[in-house]
């Protein structure tokens, strides 16, 4: 027994064209899920080597740049703990998404859908924190509130050239050179605004309807990470201009990757990944090709299973097709 995509209405909202081969129940994660992944092999290796470049960024030392006595006026600041932590910002920025994107698999089982999305927010996240990573290494920074990561006892010390001679932790000292830009910003902004041009797509924002309320749902995650990089001036553990840059990095990033992958959410298919279309077109050009799900040929499961008025539109198109080409 074959089940049936989507229910009409749903199909409608999410989708394009009513008389296109259905993929989404055909092509799932236990079909072409391997073959998906075999693909873009290399881009998960690529993965791999922006996750370790990661790891290293963040073993070694930024610059250390000169501080003053004058210029500590700026960075006295009190040290605070993080109001939104570190561990905090996988699960919103990249586990929350990829659970969005896992509730729209269940309901069309597309995986391309699945694979490319969870693929483009990987790599917009890792991209983002290597560009913010080694920013911040070479940029070195002072925190607003250095002078206390540098003189915990409130004595402070100076050398001849009038830099500072610091004598807190290593640990607090080495953090302290790392305030631009802020990373919790870039990564809030590359996972969760790939989440919102995600939605975007999906619930078709763009669709000319005049539907405000669809602003709302795909400004909740921009909202989120704007909060997220306030709680960072107000913890004083960055100033404005680096959540500024931090938002607007993350921001960027996410969306060339999600333009690698899908299409501009306000485009009549931007509810699909264009692999999704790719193989459509295929399917179509080659009627006989057969469903390793199941085995048997789409084109006789598409035209057995769909309604009658489908079925007779797409046995039309082929006619057309034919006369076109000069076949008939």
């Amino acid at each position: 027994m074959i089940s049936f995509c989507p229910t009409p209405n749903f199909r409608r909202m999410f989708e394009g064209r009513g008389n296109e081969v259905e993929l989404g129940c055909q092509h799932t994660v236990k079909s072409h899920g391997a073959t998906v992944a075999r693909t873009h092999k290399h881009d998960w290796l690529i993965l791999l080597l922006l996750a370790v470049i990661e790891v290293v960024l963040n073993i070694i030392h930024p610059f250390y740049r000169f501080v003053g006595e004058p210029m500590m006026t700026d960075l006295k600041y009190p040290m605070k703990d993080n109001t939104v932590p570190v561990w905090a910002v996988p699960l919103y920025a990249v586990l929350l998404p990829i659970a969005v994107f896992l509730l729209f698999y269940l309901r069309r089982r597309d995986v391309y859908d699945l694979h490319h999305s969870i693929l483009g927010l990987l790599f917009a996240v890792l991209i983002t924190g290597v560009l913010t990573d080694a920013i911040k290494n070479a940029v070195g920074r002072p925190r607003p509130d250095f002078f206390w990561r540098c003189f915990p006892d409130g004595q402070d010390k100076y050398d001849h050239w009038g830099n500072v001679i610091c004598h807190g932790k290593d640990s607090d000292i080495k953090e302290g050179h790392k305030s631009f830009p802020s990373g919790h910003t870039s990564w809030s902004f590359a996972g969760l605004g790939f989440l919102s041009l995600y939605l975007s797509g999906k619930i078709k924002v763009f669709d000319q309807r005049g539907h405000v309320a669809k602003l709302c749902i795909i400004f909740l995650p921009i909202l989120a990470a704007c909060l997220v990089g306030i709680s960072r001036v107000d913890d004083y553990w960055h100033h404005w201009q680096d959540v500024f840059a931090g938002g607007l990095l993350g921001l960027v990033v996410a969306t060339f990757c999600y333009l690698q992958f899908f299409p501009p959410p306000y485009h009549t298919e931007g509810w699909g990944p264009y692999a999704y279309f790719r193989a459509q077109e295929e399917s179509r050009s080659n009627p006989q090709t057969v469903d390793p799900a199941n085995g048997i040929s789409m084109q006789v499961v598409n035209q057995q299973f769909m309604p009658n008025n489908i079925a007779e539109n797409r046995n039309l198109n082929s006619n057309f097709d034919d006369m076109e080409s000069g076949r008939r």
